[in-house]
């Protein structure tokens, strides 16, 4: 039970994060590269997270963008 709860809440935390991030695509707010220092992620033209994994680069980003909108 507790496996099957963690993985539901796995499965909708990666649709918020994808769902953020096709919205910025649409919007032509974000960009990201790789680098040697590992994938940037800037949102809005302002860089706003740098991971080794793309999907951590924009984990944080989200956690980042959306921290400060509130």
């Amino acid at each position: 039970m507790m496996r099957e709860r963690a993985a539901l809440a796995a499965n909708a935390e990666d649709a918020d994060l994808w769902r953020w991030f096709s919205r910025l695509v649409e919007e032509r707010r974000v960009r990201w590269c790789c680098s040697a220092r590992g994938w940037l992620v800037s949102v809005d033209n302002r860089h706003v997270a740098t991971a080794q994994s793309f999907d951590d680069a924009m984990r944080d980003a989200m956690e980042r963008v959306t921290a400060r909108s509130n």
